[in-house]
């Protein structure tokens, strides 16, 4: 009898170790890839809202023997406070996000549908067709993933958009970490 409940026991080990590795297995390669280059289209979107005249005094504020205090001024735009602002609320825009096939190439991907205000380009409409609107458990996903996003990357995003890197999008999503390598979808826009 023990020997059967040994068994067992192991067996049940087994089992288990095999559903908990599937279950921890690969993430949506589309949704993170997506989420990754909405993260970077959205705090684009927003850098380029502030005045770039817009400066903000950082450093330690010590008064040097001299009298003078040492400061530094960087743009407003570009500041690890202003990213940080930024950063808390970006995900909250994913719910503007939908899955998205091209007719041509069947890629799928998360887009931006709804248009940003204040016109320009950016407010014209999307032709919706080619749009999958399937309820609030779709953008919460990408929500979910756009909060793990800036979970597990905060300080590269923060490093990488304070230092205004040439290709954020690719750095980020590529470089730095591999939601976009090697997709379908790799060099396309949202």
């Amino acid at each position: 009898l023990n020997m059967a409940c040994w068994v067992i026991q192991v067996m049940m080990m087994m089992l288990l170790s095999v559903f908990i590795s599937s279950c921890q297995g690969k993430r949506d390669q589309v949704l993170y890839c997506s989420a990754c280059k909405a993260i970077v289209d959205e705090l684009n979107y927003s850098i380029s809202q502030v005045d770039p005249k817009k400066i903000i005094n950082v450093g330690g504020f010590r008064i040097n023997p001299d009298g003078t205090m040492k400061d530094k001024k960087v743009p407003l735009a570009r500041s690890q406070t202003h990213l940080a602002e930024l950063l808390e609320g970006v995900c909250d825009g994913m719910s503007d996000y939908a899955l998205h096939m091209d007719p041509d190439t069947q890629i799928r991907d998360y887009r931006r549908f709804a248009p940003r205000s204040g016109g320009g380009a950016d407010a014209d409409f999307p032709d919706f067709k080619n749009f999958q609107f399937d309820g609030p458990e779709a953008s919460g996903a990408l929500k979910f993933a756009c909060e793990s996003i800036v979970e597990d990357l905060e300080d590269d995003i923060m490093s990488l958009f304070s230092e205004e890197s040439q290709d954020v999008k690719d750095e980020l999503c590529n470089g730095v970490s591999d939601y976009c390598r090697g997709s379908a979808h790799t060099n396309e826009e949202l």
